[in-house]
């Protein structure tokens, strides 16, 4: 994996400015308050990124641990966390070797579809049988993922996107392509910042992110000891998936091995 080094980062938050955070955030809370066994007070954010999800929990009244294997998006997260009275921490962490020693948590917690960046069925149950042995008796996990359906039908190949800002714009191309056999998506950045002096600048990075079928998602989920309970069609009450919904929001509990 690897993914939003170095300047990618930096512009991340510009990238997705237009996310509802605070919105995604206060639908976690609602699934938590609904499916959790006890109380949950306590969180582990997987693949947290520049700490936005993570923030929106703590406004809610969580602790929360987050963790990132990108050393550039963990410090932008921490700018975010200054305020040192905060029950929120940021640690640097591979979740295919997650280690918390503060463990266990009431809940885990892994959004905007970063579940998929671990592309291998063998990755995937090493992360899943992390996730397990973080949550208490009968904890959640609750996680965010790219659905088979619509990648399928509907990607688009190429797409282009500018932000304009007072130095000047930032142009960024995204290229996919899909690995049928692999069910990844492979995402080529190209980004530019022109500058109005004339000049510019170019970084480009790949990413690569698997999609999965709900059916598929379950087996992986019951193969390492955890019930799923429901799949929503996003951050949304609406429990129909079709060849429409993009984003699957999963809630699973952990059983006893």
């Amino acid at each position: 994996m690897s993914s939003y080094i170095g300047r990618h980062a930096d512009l991340y938050d510009l990238f997705y400015a237009d996310k509802l955070y605070a919105e995604e955030a206060y639908f976690v809370h609602l699934c938590l308050e609904k499916f959790s066994k006890g109380n949950a007070h306590r969180l582990l954010e997987l693949a947290c990124g520049t700490g936005k999800h993570a923030l929106e929990f703590n406004k809610l009244g969580y602790e929360v641990m987050a963790v990132d294997y990108s050393k550039d998006m963990l410090a932008c997260a921490r700018r975010k966390a200054f305020n040192p009275s905060l029950r929120l921490e940021f640690r640097e962490q591979d979740i295919r070797a997650l280690d918390i020693p503060e463990r266990p948590f009431d809940a885990v917690i892994c959004l905007f579809d970063s579940i998929g960046y671990v592309a291998t069925n063998d990755s995937l149950i090493q992360v899943l049988k992390g996730i397990h042995r973080h949550l208490r008796h009968e904890g959640l996990f609750i996680f965010e993922f790219w659905h088979a359906g619509a990648m399928l039908r509907n990607f688009d190949p190429i797409r282009i996107r500018r932000w304009e800002q007072p130095s000047g714009e930032i142009l960024r191309i995204s290229e996919t392509a899909l690995d049928y056999v692999e069910q990844t998506g492979q995402v080529a950045y190209s980004v530019y910042e022109l500058h109005n002096n004339g000049s510019y600048s170019c970084f480009k990075e790949t990413q690569t992110n698997r999609y999965f079928l709900v059916q598929e998602m379950a087996g992986l989920l019951s193969t390492c000891s955890f019930q799923p309970l429901k799949w929503f069609a996003g951050f949304t009450e609406q429990e129909e998936i079709t060849e429409n919904t993009w984003h699957i929001v999963a809630v699973a509990r952990r059983l006893e091995l």
